[in-house]
């Protein structure tokens, strides 16, 4: 089993989702985050004074799936996160050793 973490622009959610609904891929995790890597942050003006914004809005959006599923949930995501431009964010896989549905007991690849 893998989890990916994606970091992705706000605006992306919608044909992320999608996309991995596509591929078979009914859950995740969806949270509000804020970073900045090469994109920097950027000013703003408000009520007449300009300020920096350092850290820009993301969305994180996790995914807990079988190896099997791993190389099209990826390739899902790039194509629909993809805009060509800095900040499109980045893609993360790391194993996962034990997963259990709290409700059922069920564990691991049944829990997922």
């Amino acid at each position: 089993m893998k989890k990916i973490e994606a970091i992705i622009k706000p605006f992306k959610l919608d044909e992320v989702r999608e996309a991995l609904s596509d591929v078979g891929i009914n859950g995740l995790t969806v949270t509000e985050v804020k970073g900045f890597g090469r994109q920097k942050g950027h000013t703003e003006l408000y009520r007449g004074a300009e300020y920096v914004v350092d850290f820009l809005p993301k969305i994180k959006v996790e995914i807990v799936l079988g190896d099997e599923l791993v190389d099209g949930a990826v390739e899902a995501i790039i194509k629909a996160a993809h805009t060509g431009k800095i900040g499109d964010g980045k893609i993360f896989v790391m194993p996962v050793e034990q997963v259990v549905r709290i409700r059922t007991g069920e564990t691991d690849e049944d829990a997922i």
